[in-house]
């Protein structure tokens, strides 16, 4: 049995994962966007915003390699609750909802990389 590596795992495309590129300035998705998707950065740095009802736009969070956004979709938000920009050119993984669930489910490693961002983020909050 080999051992799985997780951010070899987040590095290769395959069954709902796709590896994307994105330029400085250019939205990997906006507020109010279908969130189908979890996303995982390997090269570069994106910012998510978010608009309020007066459309003034606020930065919350900068995310840098080895870490995931969109990750809403996961407990059930249909829609993007921001807005995510590179801010420099990045490389990104794109995960789909049924493919995060089903590393979840076979891969413990992954699972407690993923577990481990998201307990750690909460904690930022």
């Amino acid at each position: 049995m080999t051992s799985f590596d997780a951010k070899l795992f987040l590095a290769k495309v395959g069954a709902g994962k796709t590896i994307l590129e994105f330029r400085k300035n250019q939205n990997v998705f906006e507020q109010g966007d279908i969130a189908d998707t979890v996303f995982y950065i390997q090269k570069g740095r994106v910012k998510l915003t978010v608009l309020s009802e007066q459309g003034k736009e606020a930065v919350v969070a900068i995310l840098e390699p080895g870490q995931f956004f969109g990750e809403g979709c996961m407990n059930g938000h249909p829609r993007r609750i921001a807005t995510t920009t590179a801010i420099e050119n990045c490389v990104i993984t794109s995960i789909t909802k049924a493919a995060m669930v089903a590393a979840i489910h076979d891969e413990p490693r992954f699972s407690e990389l993923f577990m481990a961002y998201l307990l750690t983020r909460n904690s930022r909050n």
